[in-house]
């Protein structure tokens, strides 16, 4: 039987808490959520003010990182007409994000689960997805 290393609460809080305080920086309220290894949801916050429609992207966002490995921003460069994965946000019931702020989460060379972000502008997303995943 294999053994599959995942993030757990602690890591899931540990990573949005590194979120939350980039995007408090930034001065921007933001939707941070985190997936397990198996895509799974393990914990979501929603800063006060940040979009409720955030809160789904956040989410998918999330998922998306984790279900390809790859960060959402990557994914959709590559998503773009006549790319590898054109046409890719459209599988998996509509829930594949292909803009920035989805990021694996890494141990070592294994992706353990995924972080994803939403509130801001790409940028701002992405820079708290990757502030967020360097606290892992």
């Amino acid at each position: 039987m294999r053994s599959i290393e995942t993030v757990t609460l602690e890591d899931a809080r540990r990573v949005i808490a590194a979120g939350e305080a980039e995007a408090t920086d930034q001065g921007q309220p933001m939707n941070i959520a985190v997936v397990d290894a198996g895509g799974n949801l393990v914990a979501h916050i929603r800063q006060d003010g940040a979009w409720i429609g955030s809160v789904d992207v956040a989410i998918n966002k999330a998922f998306s990182a984790r279900a390809f490995d790859v960060s959402t921003q990557g994914l959709g460069q590559n998503a773009q007409p006549g790319g590898q994965f054109f046409g890719i946000q459209d599988s998996n019931h509509g829930r594949v994000m292909i803009f920035a702020g989805g990021v694996p989460l890494m141990s070592g060379d294994a992706v353990v689960g995924a972080v994803g972000v939403s509130g801001g502008t790409g940028e701002q997303d992405q820079a708290v997805a990757t502030a967020a995943a360097a606290a892992l």
